[in-house]
């Protein structure tokens, strides 16, 4: 029997149409499920890795949450007796992987297949574009494993991602601190004296917690200052109207409030960040 395999190739999570399956294990209730292949999940990992290098790709490093969500969704798979990167009523990928682990992710993709075994998945993936092209992805240096057993059939889940490294807020802080100071001294200014303002970290949490940029103590900081606000992954990365604001030969002081959390637009989380100018 020829493996079956479904991939989402561009880290977008995309809503795959259910392919049924009938293999042995869905028509012959004696054959019993033996739980979770955690050899087949080591040796998928090896032979990834080792395609990977052949390719010039990082090595992936296995990620005890991705794994937990791999092997939820491997698990709803074998129940459902199809592949699919999302049923009815289950979360979307970033919604699962973030439910999982504290890893920061700021790209994920899955590969979803039903095989023999663990070498003729690798074969029959790497010969499938959309599958091959996660498996290689140089972006990516994690993975999640997830592998249930059927009779003689694996259920294989590969979850995907990019992981960033986790800030402290004062981290955070300090990163954008010097990339104003940076965007200062390209528009030829002088350097902006720093000052913590009290409320600057709170405000910064009330977008979070409302899930927007625009809340109440950030009006309130609006009213005695010039006020940058907005979401980054990349807190060494200011927002595109930044240079322009910052090359005010008028300012000469500058805030900066910093809160991580994760949100339902942002169910990987993301830093909330406000910048006040003065």
């Amino acid at each position: 029997m020829a493996s079956s395999s479904d991939g989402n190739a561009n880290g977008a999570q995309r809503s795959a149409q259910p392919a049924t399956l009938k293999p042995a294990s869905a028509t012959s209730p004696d054959i019993p499920f033996s739980d979770y292949d955690s050899e087949a999940e080591h040796q998928l990992l090896d032979l990834a890795n080792q395609a990977r290098a052949q390719a010039g790709a990082p090595r992936l490093t296995l990620d005890a949450g991705l794994s937990r969500a791999a092997r939820a969704h491997a698990e709803t798979m074998l129940a459902a007796r199809q592949l699919s990167h999302q049923f009815e009523g289950e979360p979307s990928l970033p919604q699962r992987l973030a439910a999982a682990t504290g890893t920061q992710l700021d790209q994920e993709g899955e590969n979803v297949a039903l095989d023999f075994d663990a070498t003729q998945a690798q074969r029959h993936l790497m010969l499938s574009p959309p599958h091959r092209a996660n498996l290689l992805n140089p972006a990516y240096n994690v993975v999640g494993l997830g592998v249930v057993r059927s009779g003689d059939r694996l259920y294989i889940v590969q979850d995907f991602g990019h992981a960033l490294p986790n800030y402290s807020a004062a981290e955070v802080k300090d990163r954008v601190a010097a990339t104003v100071a940076q965007a200062r001294h390209q528009a030829k200014q002088p350097d902006l004296a720093r000052q913590d303002l009290p409320a600057a970290d709170d405000a910064a949490c009330s977008m979070a917690h409302a899930d927007k940029l625009g809340t109440s103590p950030i009006h309130q900081l609006a009213q005695r200052y010039t006020v940058l606000t907005y979401t980054s992954l990349h807190p060494e990365t200011l927002p595109a109207n930044a240079d322009h604001v910052l090359s005010s030969h008028n300012l000469r002081s500058f805030s900066v409030g910093a809160c991580y959390a994760r949100t339902e637009t942002y169910p990987t989380g993301v830093y909330w960040v406000v910048l006040s100018l003065d």
